[in-house]
């Protein structure tokens, strides 16, 4: 039985709310990125697995600070010491998108040490582990720069060219994979977009109109045992009445509040055979992201609502975002300070932010140039029922007045 661990967008360098540890001086989201990272690792070695699949996503940016990438490097090299070999794809956030450039996951594949292997280009080897040869297929973020490209589609249109992509990615992976020995063991690994996978909240800005994207049936191909992918944030088989899994581990924390309510972790697979395969997804320790909505009432002290809302929730070293709705009409009274020490367990309090409801603005009915005086009177009347008993008295002396002003005119 060949075993692994498939992990995805570690996303070293994520630093959106938290603060600064005043202990170590790395940003605590920073550090709640490392913790979980190094829970997977701490898994991988009591499990004793044969390697290990980072598909994509390493870092947050191309342009990872020493800080990120010494936190990184610490924790490859634990698996390095107990010879556990490392697969990692290049993801969109590790390349520069520039060519010639190397992308912040090439140092790894240089370093004089065995056991890591960077994926920046499409690519099929065969993996030494202690329990055997396992294919690898590797299929980095697809671009111009990991797929050739001639002076040809030097004109195409962004979507043409973004199609092109797709369709010569899938020509790679198809080509390698009829190569492959079909006795063998054999896992796809790659960051990609599948048609079918669920977007999570920070990376739905990345719509299929950008994104090269694959069918999983492109995927889910012979001789395949296993796909593991990276780019989709949450945990999903794409694939899961059928061999082999199609599966995004997700991210390994979370990212954003678009994400709160989803588990994070990453999955133990086992191949126990060819045409066998089983995994496990193992959650990670995770930062809670707690959203509070308030629909406040307008005949009680809104600050007292607010706070009476917010003890229901266990706010301890939590990043929390606090929304209160205001009635209609209603002036903020809010006390933010009193808030804010209601919440002060918290780890971050991203906002408080009030939403004003828009007043509704009623319809008139339409009023034309060449109506009459007391037309123009019953129309307007006809949207002002607070008049409704002194409409018929009105419009009277409004004509009244019309004819002495046109009396005194001469007319």
């Amino acid at each position: 039985m060949i075993s692994f661990i498939h992990t995805a967008d570690i996303h070293y360098g994520m630093e959106n709310y938290g603060r600064i540890d005043p202990a170590t001086g790395i940003h605590t989201r920073l550090l709640d990125f490392d913790k979980a990272f190094n829970f997977a690792i701490d898994y991988a070695l009591e499990k004793e697995v044969d390697f290990f699949i980072i598909a994509g996503d390493a870092y947050k940016t191309t342009n990872p600070s020493p800080t990120q990438q010494r936190l990184l490097l610490r924790a490859l090299l634990r698996l390095h010491e107990a010879k556990i070999p490392a697969v990692i794809a290049v993801g969109n956030h590790d390349n520069p998108l520039s060519f010639g450039k190397a992308n912040s996951l090439e140092i790894f594949g240089d370093l004089p040490l065995d056991g890591f292997h960077v994926i920046s280009k499409p690519t099929a080897f065969t993996l030494q582990t202690k329990n055997g040869p396992v294919q690898i297929v590797g299929m980095p973020w697809p671009t111009r720069n990991t797929i050739a490209i001639s002076n040809n589609h030097m004109f195409k249109s962004a979507f043409e060219l973004t199609e092109y992509i797709s369709k010569s990615a899938n020509a790679i992976i198809q080509h390698l994979a009829e190569n492959l020995d079909p006795a063998l063991p054999a896992v796809l690994t790659g960051h990609l977009t599948v048609s079918s996978g669920i977007f999570s909240g920070s990376e739905k800005r990345a719509i299929y109109g950008n994104d090269p994207v694959f069918l999983p049936s492109q995927l889910a191909i012979q001789p395949f045992d296993y796909v593991a992918l990276g780019h989709l944030h949450r945990f999903q088989d794409l694939n899961k009445n059928g061999y082999p899994p199609v599966v995004y581990s997700g991210s390994i924390e979370r990212i954003d509040f678009g994400e709160r309510k989803e588990d994070k972790g990453f999955c133990h697979v086992r191949v126990q055979a060819k045409n066998k395969t089983t995994y496990e997804f193992i959650k990670t320790p995770q930062r809670p992201f707690i959203q509070i909505e308030v629909n406040l009432k307008s005949n009680e002290p809104q600050t007292t609502q607010i706070i009476e809302v917010v003890k229901d929730y266990n706010l301890t070293d939590a990043i929390v975002k606090l929304l209160y709705f205001l009635p209609e009409d209603a002036p903020d009274t809010v006390d933010l300070a009193a808030v804010q020490r209601a919440c002060s367990m918290a780890h971050d309090i991203v906002g408080i932010i009030p939403v004003h409801h828009q007043k509704r603005r009623q319809q008139r009915t339409a009023m034309k140039i060449d109506m009459s005086l007391e037309n123009l009177l019953e129309t307007y009347f006809e949207t002002k029922p607070e008049f409704n008993s002194r409409k018929q008295d009105l419009i009277e002396k409004a004509l009244r007045l019309q004819e002495d002003v046109a009396q005194v005119s001469g007319e």
